[in-house]
């Protein structure tokens, strides 16, 4: 086996990158294979493995976000007679419909009327909406989205603080494409520059979001025959969204608001609370968290941790969080930087060896069931088991035994987690690569882990 990882590791597509990888035994947690696996490397989203441990180990499987409603006013004759106050407490799963579920309560509790305003809370978290990792280029992508404590996601893959962008084409060239926004709202506004027609590269559909704004421009060509083009667009501050569609939704129930919908601020203390959303469990959560690797789940559950350990919900007390339990579970925190709970931060570093050392020790945990099923799983081509594995290591061993986690920035990729060789023996993996110029380095990972479910440990004559 070593002999064949160190030839693989000689592969031209790595010749001036860096390459950390540790292999263990899964039962004993002896190292089996190394190299470089004490420099410290940035994991992209292998970040993820660290966040998840914590939250599961500080939060709970069954641990769930609120989303609350709380008035300062009184409720007769159809009326509320002072402030409604939607107070966020983290959800990510939080979509229209269930903003509509909201308002529906209201209105079978007869009320008509708001004399005062509809506010908006978000203050359970800080007001810091992006991480330290994110660049400026970045800002319209869905996977850097803002995080806010109250904020809306446009479908199940829960990709919260984004839009869904739908353009198709017209029935005629030279029409403009037709454009549709999920959910349907006037907080972001389209500027809409396609065009359809026969199309060269150059035409190529583009859908950003302007710096600062939620001035949304879609350009370029689409030929009449073109499927939907999809893309999700991160909003500039996605409390705002969420504002615009409670008041659509209360409208839609005929209860009408006589001051202002668009106010943000702090539930105060007098304020009595009416209703109480709960989101899935966090087991469940950490489906679209890990087998997607979504990046804004992962920085709400490090606020989250810093909210509930100590009463701040921000990336620095999250991130001691974060630590605190690393250290707790027996990994040397001392050789690690964590800069947020995704991954985007390129001053992330973590060894191999200690990724591989907290795949061997939350094995003895309570909730590593709930880990392990969150992890993607090799050539698995349903969306929520396979993830971002689902098309890679597929008609090998490795296919539905390999159950990893995988991460990716520019010059980054990373793979970790689980497999069984042709004896039945168990194995951790870990590998990092860093400064690379080649795309082929995930078939390199894929290779390393088919090595693995290849191998025999144990030669039987």
């Amino acid at each position: 086996m070593k002999d064949k990882i160190d030839d693989l590791l000689e592969d031209k597509a790595l010749h001036g990158a860096i390459t950390g990888v540790s292999i263990r035994h899964a039962e004993s947690g002896e190292v089996v294979y190394e190299k470089n696996a004490h420099l410290r490397l940035t994991p992209a989203s292998n970040t993820k493995l660290f966040t998840g441990a914590a939250a599961l180990e500080t939060l709970g499987p069954e641990y769930t976000f609120a989303t609350e409603l709380w008035s300062d006013g009184d409720m007769e004759d159809g009326k509320l007679d002072g402030n409604l106050y939607v107070k966020g407490k983290g959800d990510p799963t939080l979509t229209a419909k269930d903003l509509s579920e909201l308002a529906v309560f209201l209105r079978e509790k007869g009320i008509r009327k708001i004399t005062g305003d509809v506010i908006a809370d978000d203050t359970w978290y800080d007001d810091i909406r992006l991480s330290d990792g994110i660049l400026w280029s970045q800002e319209s992508e869905y996977y850097a989205s803002q995080v806010s404590a109250l904020t809306v996601s446009p479908d199940q893959d829960y990709d919260a603080g984004t839009v869904l962008i739908s353009v198709s084409p017209a029935n005629k060239d030279g029409e403009p494409g037709k454009i549709e926004v999920t959910p349907d709202n006037k907080y972001v506004e389209i500027v809409n520059r396609t065009k359809t027609g026969k199309t060269r590269e150059e035409d190529e559909l583009k859908v950003e979001r302007e710096h600062g704004t939620n001035r949304i421009i879609v350009e370029g060509k689409m030929e009449i025959d073109d499927p939907v083009s999809k893309s999700w667009i991160a909003v500039f501050e996605p409390t705002g969204l969420v504002t615009e569609l409670f008041h659509q939704s209360l409208m839609k129930e005929g209860i009408r608001v006589q001051g202002s919908h668009t106010r943000i601020a702090e539930t105060p203390g007098h304020a009595i609370r009416l209703y109480e959303r709960s989101s899935m469990p966090l087991k469940e959560l950490f489906l679209p968290f890990m087998k997607l690797s979504n990046n804004g789940h992962a920085e709400v559950l490090v606020k989250e941790m810093g909210k509930v350990v100590h009463g701040e919900g921000s990336w620095e007390k999250g991130l001691d969080v974060v630590e605190a339990e690393m250290r707790r579970l027996g990994v040397d925190i001392e050789t690690i930087q964590l800069n947020d709970g995704s991954g985007m931060s390129s001053t992330n570093l973590i060894p191999a060896n200690e990724i591989s050392q907290l795949l061997y020790l939350v094995q003895e945990k309570k909730w590593f069931p709930e880990f392990l099923q969150s992890l993607p799983v090799a050539g698995n081509e349903k969306r929520f088991a396979g993830g971002t594995l689902r098309h890679r290591m597929q008609g090998t061993n490795a296919e539905g035994n390999v159950k990893a986690k995988t991460g990716t920035l520019t010059g980054v990729s990373s793979l970790s987690g689980y497999v069984t060789t042709k004896d039945e023996e168990p194995l951790i993996f870990a590998m990092v690569f860093n400064h690379f110029l080649s795309e082929d380095v995930d078939e390199i990972e894929d290779q390393l882990a088919i090595i693995l479910s290849d191998h025999q440990l144990i030669v039987k004559e």
